[in-house]
This record gives structure tokens, sequence and C-alpha cells, in this order.
């Protein structure tokens, strides 16, 4: 005798229970504001779960909107902050504060992962830690910020989440996040970096290789770890630069 299938709930109704599945006061107190529940859900619904369950609305429009506010609030912080800098060093500064890496490193501060709501293919497969969806959702979450209280609120809650990229930012180039940006762009997996000390402590030297796809394609020098990492990432940023095939290579 055949199995009776299980009946499944409508899409609606399963937004509803896995969104009240979690208790989202600890996010809401880290932002420091409050979001209804029903732009909040929606910020939170990454596409693999609304595709899951029918035709749900996602995220996607709210990024849009968050991606905006993001990137005024961030460009005029960096203005008023470096009333000297050229454009040349405030747009590069920017581009590094909002990155998906940046993003997604704030996502984490505020434990954003653990609210997001995932399909069950992202969700076995580490969604809800990944650098694209954890940086996605905290877009979304400012555009329903933004949605529910206007601009000034959704800026000052961005110059709260973001104060330390703002302060420590500086137009040195960071080679490291430069490398691991092409490297994306070029669908390779990220830089690995081993590193190695000589010399006695007081003066010591380190040498480190950056590693792409298990390839050494940089090599760098300096008087501590972060230097020589740093040295050996621009090396193989140029080297990409002049062989972007190598990555897509590998891949194929």
């Amino acid at each position: 005798m055949p199995r009776a299938k299980k009946n499944k709930i409508p899409g609606d109704q399963a937004l509803a229970e896995a969104f009240a599945a979690v208790d989202h006061t600890p996010l809401l107190d880290k932002l420091g504001v409050d979001i209804e529940p029903d732009k909040l859900r929606l910020a939170l619904t990454h596409r693999s779960f609304a595709n899951e369950h029918g035709t749900l609305p996602n995220n996607e429009r709210l990024e849009f909107v968050g991606d905006a506010v993001l990137g005024l609030t961030i460009a005029n912080a960096l203005f008023e902050k470096f009333p000297s800098r050229p454009e040349s060093d405030l747009s590069p500064m920017r581009a590094r504060i909002v990155s998906r890496y940046g993003l997604a490193e704030v996502a984490r501060e505020i434990g954003l992962g653990a609210h997001i709501l995932l399909g069950k293919g992202e969700e076995t497969t580490g969604g809800r830690d990944k650098d694209s969806i954890l940086a996605d959702t905290t877009e979304a979450v400012l555009g329903a910020i933004y949605r529910q209280h206007g601009f000034n609120p959704t800026r000052d809650v961005i110059l709260r989440l973001f104060a330390d990229k703002i302060d420590n930012a500086h137009w040195i180039q960071d080679w490291k996040t430069e490398l691991q940006e092409r490297v994306a762009e070029l669908g390779g997996n990220p830089p690995v970096y081993s590193a190695t000390a000589e010399g006695p402590e007081h003066e010591q030297v380190f040498t480190a290789h950056a590693l792409i796809d298990g390839t050494d394609r940089g090599t760098g020098r300096g008087h501590n770890k972060k230097t020589a990492e740093q040295n050996a990432a621009r090396e193989a940023f140029f080297f990409l630069k002049d062989h972007p095939e190598t990555v897509a290579l590998r891949k194929g």
C-alpha cells in the first residue's frame, strides 16, 4: 500500500513559522532600533527560502535600498573624516568598508546568521556563514530600517555598526582585501597564506606566501607577519592582473 504523502504547508505559513521559531530580540538589541515584524521578516528571507516555498517575496528589493543608504552614509563619513584626501583615496576606502567581506564581518559581530531564513540546500551547505549571504542580508536589514524610520535613524545605525571600520580607514592599499576580491571576481577560492620566521626574536624577518587554489602566486617579506602577507598579496594581485586565466584554467 503506497505511503500517504505528507501534506505540505502553505508558503506563507512556513514563513511565519520559521520566523517565529527564532527570538529576534538579540538582533534588534544589537541594531539599537525597532523593526516591524513584517519588515524584519522580509529582510531576513533569502531567495532560497522563498523559492523553496513557492512564490514568496525575498529580501533582494530591500537589499537594493540598503546598499544605496549604506554607500551614501559611508561616503559622507569618509568625506568628513578626511577633509584633505582626494576622491582617488576616498573611493577605495569606501569600497573596502562596504565590500562583501566588510559587510560579512559586521553581520557576524551582530550574530545575523542565526536569524536568516534559508532554504534546505543553503542550510545544509553552511549558508548562514557565507560571506555573500551575510553581506546581502545586512544590506536588506538596513533597507528595512530605512523604509520604516527614514534616513537619519538608518544613518545612525550604520555609523555605529561600522564605527571601527570608519575609524581605521586609511588610504594605504589593503592588498589582502584587493587580492581576495579579485580572486572572487575570477571565481576562485579565497587565498590562503603561510608564513615562516627567521632570525632572533627581537629582529625576526617573516616570509609569507599567497596560495591561490593551492598554487603559490606571491611571496613577501617583512618584519612582522602582517606586512609579509600584505607584500605576498600584492605580488599575487599583480600576477593575476597579468594572468587572470590561471584561476579560470584551474577551475576548468
